[in-house]
């Protein structure tokens, strides 16, 4: 039986709105208990977006480099106020409205792709409400698009990227009557998904060119039979190919190297380079695929019922990979090659608890095959209801995964998400010191200059209040003046601390730490915290305070 489409469309309202609760309930409780900006790099990415507007130098060119640059374009307009800046919540919108976005759109491909291109009928429905259920309810997704990060974001991108190459696969190969039109904008907002990917994280660049690869294919087997097939795809390919372009040239004209990304400084291969150690799976793709598996697996639950959600994925894969009609959504697999090329040839560690060397470093990367998990069990829910027939069938079908995954995730609860303890675990000790600096911050004079390397601890400065332009930091530095820029502030308050800053904040070697042995500089404060560097705090001319 089909459903209306009435109430279709009653079903994605009545989704999106139960996605809004929870998003906006696990928001609330985290922030509640200031537990937002337990990840580094959530700090990070809002004091990027803020140094656009609040710098001695504002402007894109405070983007920087490494991280791309949408999703600290999109937290721009949230972080102006400062309670909103200093307490992370403007910087954790754009991720609820991209987890709201990514539960809708799980619903969607799942809906679509097993109707194929008709009105979905009860299995159908069924399939993509459990797969949605299993998206939006995941523990560690929940409490990823309550922060700065960008997971949650660019799963919402990627999800429907595929819906729109699912529907463009369907529409073209299999068209519904007078719909024949609809497969070249599927194509095009599918483009435009990977293009928004494409600036969000790096596995949206492998993504696209899989996407890009398997569209070529098709549309060389189908194309002859549409007459705007092939002038879509060439729009496709411009749009998905754009993003990277503009990268490249960003980084070619601003820093003068058209990889600085991957090669600059703050790159993961020159972050690996100062550790002695080398981390799992290096040059052995099995071992970094494995590590990654086992990231995902514990990203969905930590216990013995990881071997049933691995064993329905396969069940739901092998079915999907029986009927022809629905094989675009084998690219929900996408992340295991990404990752396992990152972590064997691309400087990129992922450490987790249950293996050597038994640790949290990076295990958030296995939430990016949570769609896999969630449209292949729906797959497997879907197949397994057309072979019930009888609607008792459909409901022990319905209710035997139901019950797996509301085990599993109760379970996930109860020791706390991964990646919360993730987060909470490599942060204790860095915000530990960065609050006894922000506390000495707040005594300084309002209208006082600090000289200060942001890389590391710039939230001391977020907690206190500070705006970022009462400071001369690394980003007064012109990027394009290699290998230096003796003229620029940055290196000359560095030089002459006296003469362009009031107050100096070291943190044991940093640059600023560095360059103060040649000064001599009245001390304030000196701080520790466990594990951390020390900070220093001086006064640069202590005769005229």
């Amino acid at each position: 039986m089909k459903a209306p489409a009435s109430q279709r469309d009653s079903d994605i309202s009545l989704l999106a709105l139960l996605a809004t609760c929870a998003s906006m309930t696990a928001f609330l409780y985290y922030l509640r208990h200031a537990q937002v900006l337990l990840y580094g790099d959530a700090v990070a990415h809002i004091n990027i977006a803020r140094r656009v507007f609040d710098s001695r130098s504002p402007g894109p060119l405070q983007l920087g480099t490494v991280w791309l640059p949408l999703p600290h374009l999109l937290m721009i307009p949230f972080i102006i106020s400062n309670q909103s800046w200093q307490t992370g919540a403007g910087g954790s919108v754009p991720s609820m409205v991209a987890y709201v976005l990514g539960v809708v759109g799980i619903f969607r491909l799942m809906r679509s792709a097993t109707s194929f291109n008709l009105p979905p009928d009860s299995s159908s429905r069924i399939a993509a409400w459990i797969a949605a259920g299993i998206y939006a309810a995941n523990p560690n997704l929940l409490y990823l698009q309550s922060t700065a990060m960008t997971e949650s974001l660019y799963l919402a991108l990627f999800v429907w990227a595929l819906v729109y190459f699912t529907g463009f696969v369907q529409q073209t190969a299999f068209p519904a009557p007078r719909e024949e039109s609809k497969a070249a904008a599927s194509l095009i907002k599918c483009g435009l998904c990977l293009a928004g990917a494409c600036l969000t994280r790096y596995d949206g660049w492998f993504l696209a060119g899989l996407i890009v690869i398997a569209a070529l294919f098709f549309v060389l087997n189908e194309g002859p039979r549409r007459g705007n097939t092939r002038s879509a795809f060439r729009k496709f390919v411009l749009i998905s190919a754009a993003a990277p372009i503009l990268w490249f040239l960003y980084n070619a004209v601003v820093y003068r190297n058209p990889i600085e990304f991957a090669s600059g400084p703050y790159s993961a291969q020159a972050i690996e380079q100062k550790s002695p150690e080398v981390h799992p799976g290096t040059k052995n793709l099995a071992v970094a695929a494995t590590y990654f598996m086992k990231a995902a697996e514990t990203n969905l639950v930590e216990s013995y019922w990881q071997k049933a959600w691995l064993l329905l994925a396969f069940v739901g894969t092998v079915l999907m990979l029986l009927d022809r009609r629905i094989w675009p959504l084998l690219l929900l697999w996408t992340p295991l090659p990404f990752y396992a090329l990152s972590v064997a040839y691309g400087s990129v560690p992922i450490y987790v608890p249950a293996w050597w060397p038994f640790s949290y470093y990076n295990v958030r990367y296995g939430i990016e095959l949570l769609p896999a998990f969630a449209g292949f069990l729906g797959l497997a829910i879907y197949f397994g209801c057309r072979f019930a027939r009888n609607s008792l069938g459909k409901l022990v079908t319905a209710v035997v995964v139901i019950a797996l995954a509301a085990g599993s995730y109760a379970a996930v609860w109860r020791t706390e998400p991964v990646c919360f303890r993730e987060a909470w675990i490599n942060s204790r000790t860095r915000i530990a010191l960065e609050t006894q600096v922000a506390d000495v911050i707040k005594q300084l004079p309002a209208d006082s200059t600090i000289l200060m390397y942001l890389g590391n601890h710039v939230a001391a400065l977020e907690q206190a209040g500070v705006p970022l332009k009462r400071t001369i930091n690394e980003s007064d530095h012109r990027a394009w003046k290699r290998p230096s820029d003796p003229d620029g502030l940055w290196e000359k308050a560095l030089a002459d601390p006296a003469k362009y800053a009031d107050f100096v904040v070291t943190f044991e070697g940093d640059p600023v730490s560095q360059a103060m042995k040649d000064h001599k500089l009245f001390t304030i404060e000196v701080l520790h915290a466990y594990g951390q560097a020390s900070a220093t705090i001086y006064l640069t001319n202590p005769i005229q305070r």
